[in-house]
């Protein structure tokens, strides 16, 4: 099973889906005139700012925690130290390079979710790709709402949603704690239940509180590891440099890794942690109380940057100036090595609770992800069988394997960008007539 699901993996990501990705980022960032580089100070004044106006379930802070709550998560532990595993410390300079333009692409999103949201039959704003491919492109595109709404779903059941994160968080319990695996996905999908059926409002709370404290958390206590490591940070980035171009990896010798994996390694694991282009993140915000597109958009923008900017380079370097990177660890263990070496044994404690709180948030965003998806393709009557089905597919995540999950995931990731780039790149005109007419008015 795994053998042919890695095969697909390397198949659904290869160059046509990276280039897709990547030039549909580059694309936008060049018609938008790097709108992520000159746009950005007003982008996060405005996560704080933003009017809470027109038709809409949450605000747009609450907005951007909950997208936040879902790409802020094992990404950004697990993920990274894969990547760096797999393409050496090259694959950092990729995640970059699609943060940078996947900004672009992730505003983009926001501006269409508003524009093109409506409502569903039980009174709640819905929106995301599947409503701005049906209301924008036309409803002759219809079938590739379907598609994407399907791999949605399945994303949500069988990737980021739910086995990668239990399966994260029943490891690193262990690990630390001795925790057995079974028990803790069962209390995970219990508190998971009680939440999710409370619908985007009770998740968006519960979002709201968590996501602020545990980001701010986590990069405190990367950036002690940084400055114990002083020393051997810019060394550090300069063979982060040299590897993106040359494929230095710790896995199979020096010579086992070529620049493609370093390249596909980081983009795909980049986009696993920020998820620009994926066609998530604007699920979450057409539920924005907002009636400005543009301002929603740039929202939206910032938590690519937070996510990948700011806290994957905090745990890549972390990772490869404590010089981890080389060892024989993988996952969050290669992370925990790095904490540990300034903190000791409280640097592994709280690391796993940073650990369980990404993961925790992420579920709880892809569950209100996938209901959206699943709402599309069967109507509003069908949402608690989905979150039954969601709530059962948690407590089962604790009983696989990393490798198996992961590539899973990936797939399901892969699939579910391509119907979402095609729709950006067919409603660009409509993305950038909707960027000059705000920044015109002001």
């Amino acid at each position: 099973m795994y053998q042919i699901l890695s095969s697909m993996d390397s198949f659904v990501w290869g160059p046509p889906l990276l280039v897709l990705l990547v030039g549909t980022g580059i694309y936008l960032s060049a018609r938008l005139g790097l709108l992520q580089v000159f746009k950005l100070p007003k982008a996060l004044k405005l996560i704080f700012t933003a009017e809470i106006k027109g038709q809409g379930d949450i605000s747009s802070f609450a907005a951007l925690a909950t997208a936040l709550a879902a790409t802020i998560g094992t990404g950004n532990i697990v993920g990274v130290a894969t990547a760096i595993k797999l393409g050496g410390p090259g694959a950092l300079f990729w995640m970059w390079v699609a943060a940078f333009f996947g900004m672009a692409t992730k505003y983009s999103e926001g501006v269409l979710a508003i524009k093109y949201r409506t409502k569903d039959t039980n009174g709640e704003v819905a929106g995301g790709p599947m409503y701005y491919i049906v209301n924008g492109l036309g409803k002759r595109w219809k079938p590739l709402a379907i598609v994407f709404s399907i791999f949605g779903v399945m994303v949500a059941l069988l990737g980021s949603g739910t086995f990668t994160q239990v399966n994260s968080i029943t490891e690193s319990l262990n690990n630390a704690f001795g925790l057995p695996a079974t028990i803790v996905s069962i209390i995970l999908a219990v508190i998971v239940a009680i939440i999710i059926f409370g619908g985007i409002q009770s998740i968006s709370k519960v979002a709201e509180k968590i996501v602020p404290f545990m980001a701010i958390i986590y990069i405190l206590a990367a950036l002690i590891v940084l400055i114990f490591n002083a020393g051997n940070i810019l060394p550090s980035i300069a063979l982060i440099l040299k590897s993106a171009f040359t494929g230095q990896a710790a896995t199979g010798g020096f010579a086992g890794a070529t620049m493609m994996i370093a390249i596909q390694s980081g983009i795909a694991r980049g986009v696993f942690s920020n998820e620009s282009g994926l066609g998530s993140a604007p699920i979450a915000a057409a539920a924005a109380k907002t009636e400005e597109p543009v301002e929603q958009g740039l929202v939206s923008m910032t938590g690519t940057f937070i996510d990948t900017i700011i806290v994957c380079t905090l745990t890549g370097l972390a990772i490869i100036v404590t010089g981890g990177w080389s060892s024989n660890l993988n996952g969050a263990t290669l992370t925990q090595h790095a904490f540990a070496t300034v903190f000791g044994n409280f640097g592994v404690f709280a690391l796993t609770i940073s650990l369980v709180l990404f993961a925790f948030t992420t579920i709880l965003g892809w569950g209100y992800y996938g209901e959206r998806c699943f709402e599309f393709l069967f109507g509003t009557r069908a949402i608690p069988v989905y979150r039954l089905i969601f709530v059962l597919m948690v407590a089962l995540g604790g009983f696989l394997k990393l490798e198996l999950i992961w590539v899973l995931a990936d797939i399901v990731n892969g699939l579910m960008a391509i119907p979402n780039l095609v729709a950006l790149l067919g409603l660009s005109p409509i993305i950038i007539k909707e960027t000059k007419r705000y920044f015109s008015q002001l």
